[in-house]
């Protein structure tokens, strides 16, 4: 077996080959044997047709190990921490690849409070797994495993006192849901029938059996966006499988983005709430100009939920998220969460008597461009170096890879947490700049290759 992918907050690999039910037994049980609670263990997965296997493997292996698991079978990873809560959990783990193709799965990780494991927990993890040995209880002390009945009320209540519901009923929106046979549709369809909405999902059987590549960005939402027209809606929502995100498709079948998603539902959320925001240095300075706009001040983590969350909790923060499509609600939890922005959506279009399209233009407009460089690992550091002196006359921040800001533009350079990737994102005024940046980045970067 290969190595597979593995972070401060879970890993993922390719079944078969980098990961397999007892590669998923042994981190399951590392994880859940340094917890400092013998409470029971919220397992879910995403839909994905391996999950089901992997979270066989997974219930078995900790009532081996003698905890009680409560399973939820196919579940979105924001409900997953919304039910560590709700049942008491001393932790969760959600089999989940997120937006990764088909061929992978993974592991993700939830404390007690309902988040994603922050990082030092995450570390600690990482040296249990590498040093494990699986100890097993005699039988008479093994761990039960319960099905849960209900996966979803508790969480979409919580949405539900985000928003104004009676607002967004009146209003009848015309609503097509993506959820691309993902997870999404288990509350997706129920929070759009709360809510009034006629709505159409589109593969809402959380099979796994993805007919693109399930991550929801413009290229690969080509289908959805004709149906949109056809099916004249309102507003589509696109979620990744795992659905802790979601993309933008407005009234006139245009693809809006992820980073307009976060955009759209902070706008409208610091109409109503004063108190720091916290987002991810990799995404859109739209949110800086909806702060400044409402008097608020804007804080950057480090890539990563679970850095996001961090400082989001240590600084009271009234919002945050992450530019790929994941607010992150507090009155909900601490989890991206693509109901929290579905809802909030709704509600700015109905409080504002705007469409989808009308809000986004309301926002101060960037071009954004993502990019992904091969470049050996090994050779990240020196790649620092030459961008350093190729950007000499930008402000730098090394809080997660590398950051240059100039007044009307930045570019940030930094290995996946999830792929075997160096990610370059650059964002300015004009979309020509923005991609200037990133092939300068990625001209640097192959001067290192073999």
């Amino acid at each position: 077996m290969k190595e597979p992918i593995i972070s401060v907050s879970g890993l993922r690999g390719i079944i078969g080959e980098s990961l397999d039910p007892i590669l998923a037994i042994k981190y399951s049980c590392a994880y859940v044997g340094g917890l400092a609670s013998d409470g029971p263990i919220v397992v879910t997965r995403d839909g994905r047709s391996t999950g089901s296997m992997l979270a066989q493997a997974i219930c078995s292996g900790l009532s081996a190990i003698g905890r009680d698991v409560i399973y939820g079978d196919v579940a979105a990873t924001p409900t997953t921490g919304i039910l560590v809560r709700e049942h008491g959990a001393a932790g969760g783990i959600q089999i989940s690849a997120s937006h990764n193709p088909a061929p992978y799965n993974g592991i993700k990780l939830f404390e007690a409070s309902g988040r994603v494991i922050p990082a030092d927990a995450g570390e600690k993890v990482i040296k249990a797994y590498r040093e494990f040995t699986l100890k097993t209880v005699s039988h008479d002390c093994i761990g039960a495993i319960s099905n849960l009945e209900d996966t979803t009320s508790a969480h979409l209540k919580a949405v539900l006192g985000t928003v104004d519901v009676d607002r967004i009923r009146s209003q009848q929106f015309r609503v097509v849901l993506d959820s691309h046979h993902g997870a999404g549709s288990v509350l997706g369809k129920e929070l759009l029938a709360a809510l009034g909405c006629e709505f159409t999902c589109l593969g809402d059987s959380p099979d796994g059996l993805f007919t693109r590549s399930p991550e929801p960005t413009e290229v690969n939402l080509r289908e959805t966006t004709a149906m949109a027209v056809d099916l004249k809606a309102q507003v589509v929502f696109c979620q990744d499988p795992d659905a802790d995100r979601v993309a933008l498709i407005d009234e006139r079948g245009v693809y809006v983005g992820e980073e307009y998603t976060l955009a759209i539902a902070l706008n409208h959320a610091l109409e109503s709430r004063q108190g720091p925001v916290v987002i991810n240095c990799s995404s859109s300075r739209m949110s800086a100009d909806i702060c400044k706009l409402h008097g608020c001040e804007l804080h950057l983590s480090a890539v990563g939920e679970a850095n996001v969350t961090n400082k989001m909790k240590s600084l009271e923060a009234v919002y945050g998220g992450e530019g790929n499509g994941g607010p992150i609600d507090p009155k909900v939890g601490f989890v991206r969460d693509s109901f929290v922005a579905i809802a909030q959506v709704l509600d700015a279009m109905a409080k504002n008597g705007k469409t989808v399209s009308e809000l986004a233009a309301a926002i101060p407009s960037y071009e954004i461009c993502k990019t992904k460089i091969a470049i050996d690992r090994d050779n990240i550091d020196a790649l620092y170096e030459k961008l350093g002196d190729h950007f000499a006359d930008a402000k730098i921040s090394t809080m997660d890879g590398i950051r240059f800001d100039w007044p009307d533009k930045w570019i940030l350079v930094r290995p996946s947490n999830t792929e075997p990737i160096v990610r370059a994102i650059a964002e300015a005024s004009e979309m020509a700049e923005a991609e200037s940046l990133c092939k300068i980045a990625a001209d640097l970067a192959a001067n290192f290759s073999n």
